[in-house]
């Protein structure tokens, strides 16, 4: 088990290709980030830990990261009791009766990664904005109110409550990271997530039975942003490359998954790495995950970090797209419209999603 000093503990996850015979793999290292409310001394302790995972896999699972059991509990009942009803019940708060703010429900097949279609149907949510909120009325994207259902009642509260957790959480693993960057524990807060872009989503991968062809309940791919934590239930299915084959990170009920997204990649030079993960369709039972993407401001330009030395070196051309985040400029809104875009591309039609100016993307 991890101690309360930050120790790594390398049980959690194993080689997705040792299980079948191939070589070892490296493990994805698990983390008690408790001490991050502690003294100065234990916070550096944990956050050099924290470096380490961030600069050698991009992945690791946190312990002691403080969110209620309980509410854990509840949300994953309430999602379960949504999925459970007929597609025309669900259908009433589908995605295309957001809008701009680009929330609701999608079904099977509904999106898209590398443009083929996802073994999943899913929920999203972002902040809780009013519709007099300052950038609802100025029309930004991805801005606005959540949709939730008639039944089950109970989860609108269980999303609030846990997007309010995972927003407090992210803004203590930001400072790890800018203490590890050696910036300062406040430097994210100061210049880049002082307001941060915060998007939840609640997947429901159905058994293989329900599915029909194909292994993948997503293919591979990267998140967009700085960070993003993973609850799972206990069917499994995420795998991570390491640099030798997949890795798998089999569920465990106290811990979180953490990964980084392109845009950490791009601002610390390479020396975090945005690493690529798929999922497997489940055999038996149908699979939740409730990712949390804790990202960049909307308006915050992506810039190198006034980090020392010289970045590591970055392996962009196996990249499984093929893209270079190395080579974006603009803000985060930017770069996360543009991707978006490419997820639900009926849905961006429709809306006609966009900020009225053209991306940069390069």
């Amino acid at each position: 088990m991890t101690g309360a000093r930050g120790t790594l503990d390398r049980s959690t996850a194993r080689p997705a290709a040792a299980r079948r015979g191939g070589p070892a793999l490296t493990e994805v290292p698990v983390i008690d980030v408790a001490p991050l409310e502690g003294e100065p001394r234990e916070r550096r302790r944990v956050a050099a830990d924290i470096d380490a995972a961030c600069r050698e896999h991009g992945f690791f699972c946190i312990v002691g990261h403080g969110v209620d059991p309980l509410l854990v509990e509840r949300l994953e009942r309430s999602a379960r009791e949504f999925f459970a009803l007929t597609a025309s019940e669900k259908a009433d708060i589908a995605m295309a009766r957001g809008g701009r703010a680009w929330r609701g429900w999608f079904p099977v097949g509904g999106e898209l990664t590398s443009g083929a279609a996802d073994g999943k149907e899913g929920l999203y949510f972002g902040a809780e904005l009013g519709l007099d909120d300052p950038r609802v009325r100025a029309g930004i994207p991805l801005h606005g109110p959540n949709l939730f259902p008639a039944r089950p009642a109970e989860l609108r509260d269980g999303v609030l409550q846990y997007m309010s957790a995972l927003t407090r959480l992210g803004h203590r693993l930001m400072r790890a990271f800018a203490s590890g960057l050696g910036l300062g524990e406040e430097w994210f807060a100061r210049e880049m997530t002082a307001d941060p872009v915060v998007l939840f989503r609640i997947f429901h991968y159905p058994a293989a039975t329900a599915h029909g062809p194909g292994p993948w309940g997503v293919g591979e791919h990267t998140d967009y942003g700085f960070l993003t934590m993973l609850l799972q239930d206990e069917t499994g299915g995420l795998e991570v490359r390491g640099p030798n084959g997949w890795i798998e990170v089999p569920p465990r009920r106290d811990a979180l998954v953490c990964n980084l997204g392109d845009m950490l990649e791009r601002i610390t030079g390479g020396r975090y790495r945005s690493t690529p993960h798929r999922v497997r369709v489940p055999e038996a039972r149908g699979r939740i995950a409730c990712p949390f993407f804790f990202d960049p401001s909307w308006d915050a330009r992506m810039r190198a970090l006034p980090l020392g030395g010289a970045p590591d070196s970055v392996a962009v051309a196996g990249r499984w797209d093929g893209a270079n985040p190395h080579e974006f400029t603009g803000t985060y809104g930017d770069y996360l419209l543009a991707k978006v875009a490419k997820v639900f591309p009926e849905l961006r039609d429709a809306v006609a999603l966009t900020d009225g100016s053209p991306s940069r993307e390069r």
